[in-house]
């Protein structure tokens, strides 16, 4: 067994060899040093017995703040401490009918939808997100404008649920529209300015099919128009446009359209295609009045 002094004398020495690591320094002030970076009481060394079988073990107290040393200067190290004062804590946001204070990604909660666009502003995306807890629970991908951003939007739609915001931002998600939508609705969620940010319990998971409407598709208007020919309608909200209402002046005074939506259920429900189509039929505005009925896309006349 080890006298009481050499036990003193191993301890100063595992202190010593500790601090050469960690610090390349010596003595008790590397280790008020270390705790007083740390902000932590429980910081130093100490040699302990190692069991019955006699000797010592060097064993380590780290700060539990900080699992990391940091590296400070040498003029910052020779600087006088001074008190921080007052904590002054993160303004509150509004998350789902409660202001929080968000100090960490598990904070976040809301649901919100933005828009991106990609470089040569030749696609744009439309991104719905539904976070609870710091993590994506639903995601709704919309693209418009450029072919390949469908399958960008495919594979995107497979990427985000299940990662935290933070994550997802971090995150290639394929298309540069459907990345720039994620960062704008990383500043609108961070910052309390989602579209649940005043519902109490914000929305439920399946908010965003309630955006699509009942038959689950996707709002887009498609206008064409020249200066010698004038406007053509393509595709309103309600569907298809299958024909545009003219009067006598030749000026748009409503349209028919047929919604493809309703039209794919009726077929898949057993009706012919024909039947299908009349029921999913429908006009908007002085079709009755119209003097004659053009087809957008062929000019030709429709009944």
């Amino acid at each position: 067994m080890l006298g009481k002094k050499s036990a003193k004398r191993l301890a100063n020495s595992a202190k010593v060899l500790y601090n050469k690591i960690m610090r390349g320094s010596t003595g008790a002030g590397a280790e008020r040093e270390q705790r007083t970076r740390f902000g932590c009481k429980q910081y130093g060394t100490a040699a302990v017995p190692a069991g019955r079988g006699g000797g010592f073990v060097l064993q380590s107290n780290i700060c539990q703040k900080e699992s990391m040393i940091m590296t400070y200067s040498q003029q910052v190290q020779n600087m006088c401490p001074i008190t921080k004062g007052p904590k002054h804590g993160p303004a509150p946001i509004p998350e789902e009918g409660k202001w929080v204070q968000a100090k960490e990604v598990k904070d976040i909660s809301g649901y919100t939808h933005g828009v991106g666009w990609c470089a040569p502003q030749q696609g744009a995306c439309k991104l719905s997100l539904n976070v609870k807890n710091g993590v994506i629970e639903e995601a709704l991908v919309e693209t418009i404008g450029c072919s390949g951003m469908t399958h960008s939007a495919a594979m995107a739609a497979e990427i985000l649920q299940g990662k935290t915001i933070l994550e997802a931002l971090n995150t290639d998600l394929v298309c540069d529209a459907i990345n720039t939508a994620m960062r704008e609705l990383f500043l609108q969620i961070v910052y309390g300015r989602t579209q649940s940010a005043f519902s109490e319990g914000g929305l439920a998971v399946g908010a965003g099919l309630e955006d699509l409407g009942k038959g689950l598709s996707s709002q887009v208007g498609t206008m064409y128009g020249t200066l010698k020919k004038g406007p053509r309608y393509l595709e309103m909200a309600e569907g298809y446009v299958t024909g545009i209402a003219l009067d006598k002046d030749n000026q748009i005074i409503g349209y028919k359209f047929v919604s493809l939506g309703k039209m794919t259920d009726f077929i898949k429900k057993g009706d012919d295609p024909n039947t299908a189509y009349e029921k999913a039929a429908g006009q908007y505005g002085r079709v009755a009045d119209a003097v004659k009925i053009i087809d957008p896309r062929t000019d030709e006349e429709v009944k």
